[in-house]
């Protein structure tokens, strides 16, 4: 029998939200309701102990790890957190649009400056600098040789977009960029100028901080 079995029906989770709203239940309470059956509070619990603030960048790996989450609920788990990113980025009237560094840094650092392995993502963008989509193109240990700039730029050719930003994380939460960071900027400006297709930027992240590469070494971009 869990927790919740033996809790009177008005502070049980269900209740509690239909009671209070949303916004009035735990962290813990939410994701009890997304895990559900008997033992849906120790599970969630026994989440917020694992991931903490970290839970949104987990791996379906790592979530189906705790007991009491298999694969479909670790599905279902990962959904409602792209679902509740995808909202929080949504623009009411203009789709986000790209100014200088930070504004590029508000998307990168949510989407990828938790994640515990290196990922590399791109955001393509229209002739405005207003963001058309954005998707991880990598994940694992990176170098300017793994990181190919054809398929950085193919999906910016099939979005027809005019530009892009990159960005990569580092776990260990030091954003100074590397020769090898130097060197991969250099590769994807070359490559940009080749195909028409500017690179905007490219911003080193961590889960609190970041770097503009575009401001740290404008040397970079004077590619011959």
């Amino acid at each position: 029998m869990g927790i919740v079995t033996s809790m009177p029906l008005r502070e049980r989770p269900l209740a509690r939200l239909s009671y209070v709203g949303s916004g009035g239940v735990s962290q813990t309470e939410l994701l009890a309701l997304l895990i559900g059956g008997p033992q849906q509070l120790e599970t969630a619990q026994a989440l917020v102990q694992r991931f903490g603030d970290a839970l949104p960048n987990a791996l379906t790996e790592e979530l189906s790890a705790i007991p009491g989450i298999g694969a479909v609920t670790a599905a279902r788990i990962q959904a409602a957190l792209e679902l509740g990113r995808r909202f929080a980025h949504a623009q009411s009237d203009e789709p986000y649009q790209i100014r200088a560094p930070a504004d590029a840094a508000h998307l990168l650092v949510p989407y990828i400056g938790g994640e515990e392995q290196e990922c590399f993502a791109v955001l393509y963008l229209d002739t405005r600098n207003r963001v058309l989509d954005q998707a991880i193109l990598y994940r694992g240990t990176l170098n300017s040789t793994l990181v190919r700039p054809a398929e950085v730029y193919r999906g910016a050719v099939r979005r027809n977009a005019a530009s892009i930003v990159v960005g990569h994380n580092h776990p260990s939460s030091v954003v100074a960029a590397s020769p090898e960071d130097y060197a991969l900027t250099r590769n994807l400006v070359k490559a940009g100028k080749l195909l028409e297709l500017e690179l905007i930027d490219h911003l080193i992240v961590s889960r609190h901080a970041w770097l503009s590469l575009r401001q740290d070494h404008e040397e970079c971009w004077q590619t011959p």
